[in-house]
């Protein structure tokens, strides 16, 4: 990962920013070439509509405004976007930007993706059958792991990132293993399916194969995670949301409120704002400054606090560190050369 010194000193200074958003998943398309198992993006059946590429960037201005310090352009497939070069050249200008993609489309787009910050390939096991079938597409796990070693070689921040479920959680310990032998990072995800009715952005897809049933064992996994990431770098995942992990698969206690609308919010395809997939949309992006501070966002915020409807575990990160300690968490455990550039600009 590459950040400049005027980049670092300007994410610095918004860390320490009271009652600001700080982290943003904008999915730019509803556009996808997969048929995951998993998910249901692709299972929608709505004609494609977009934001414009200058509506796009009107939307980061407004983010850098708000103290926004990072971005994860997701979708669908953000990749099959003819302008998700320029949208990426305009995002990584101000924020830590990541990037999704199924392995199918990185390649076609490399030279955009030279300024991303880190660009997450979706990868679940080794065994190739297996992924194939969770993808819905045969060479899906070739294409993958082409993508992964590729972008590696060329010098591009990438790393994997598996959706920890039923089918493949025995396997997650020795796939970290491969990875980071190979000084390819782990970015995790766990599996979910959508709970409410109307959500902003049907992700989640019910499916009793990928439903967590094995709990203590996935504790235990989380447990021997934690061992191993003392060890070695390339576990993109904090100590403490580990042991939140831990806590939740034994005891099913939840050792967060939810901060969505706070700490944390989405953006759809068509620039509508939710405190997460799973709500209705509060307002678009354009009218979101005006309404940030509004008793109805607030009556929402502690609404959300209250939630227990999901596990989603980016939503339980972003919650777990929503405040200007958990911001120094991060950087000091996941973005540890951003500690050689902030000295290097003292000196």
């Amino acid at each position: 990962m590459r950040l400049s010194v005027y980049k670092v000193l300007s994410l610095f200074k918004r860390s320490l920013a009271l009652n600001k958003p700080h982290h943003v998943q904008w999915m730019l398309t509803n556009r996808c070439n997969y048929r995951c198992k998993s998910c249901g993006v692709w299972r929608e059946k709505r004609p494609v509509m977009e934001l414009s590429t200058k509506k796009v960037k009107e939307g980061l201005n407004i983010l850098h405004r708000l103290g926004v310090m990072e971005i994860v352009l997701s979708g669908g497939n953000p990749l099959l976007r003819e302008d998700i070069g320029e949208i990426i050249d305009y995002a990584s200008n101000h924020f830590i930007t990541t990037i999704y993609d199924n392995g199918s489309q990185a390649l076609r787009k490399i030279e955009a993706l030279r300024k991303v910050d880190f660009v997450a390939i979706s990868l679940d096991t080794l065994d190739e059958k297996k992924y194939d079938h969770l993808k819905g597409i045969h060479g899906a796990w070739k294409n993958a792991m082409n993508t992964v070693q590729t972008l590696h070689n060329q010098g591009i921040t990438v790393g994997v990132s598996p959706t920890i479920s039923q089918l493949n959680m025995y396997e997650i310990l020795d796939f970290t293993e491969y990875f980071i032998e190979r000084e390819i990072p782990v970015l995790y995800c766990l599996y979910q399916h959508d709970s409410l009715p109307q959500p902003l952005f049907k992700i989640g897809e019910n499916d009793k194969e990928l439903e967590i049933i094995d709990k203590e064992d996935l504790a235990g996994i989380f447990t021997t995670l934690t061992k191993k990431k003392r060890k070695n770098r390339g576990i993109l995942i904090t100590r403490k949301m580990l042991d939140t992990l831990n806590e939740l698969y034994l005891t099913g206690h939840r050792a967060w409120d939810c901060k969505a609308l706070q700490s944390f919010f989405m953006i759809d395809h068509l620039g509508r704002v939710a405190g997460c997939h799973l709500q209705e949309p509060v307002a678009t992006i354009f009218d979101l400054p005006n309404m940030w501070q509004s008793q109805r966002l607030e009556r929402l915020r502690k609404t959300y606090q209250k939630c227990t409807k999901c596990s989603y575990m980016c939503y339980m990160f972003y919650s777990l560190h929503a405040n200007v300690l958990g911001n120094m968490e991060i950087i000091s455990d996941q973005w540890r050369n951003a500690k050689t550039i902030l000295k290097r600009a003292k000196n």
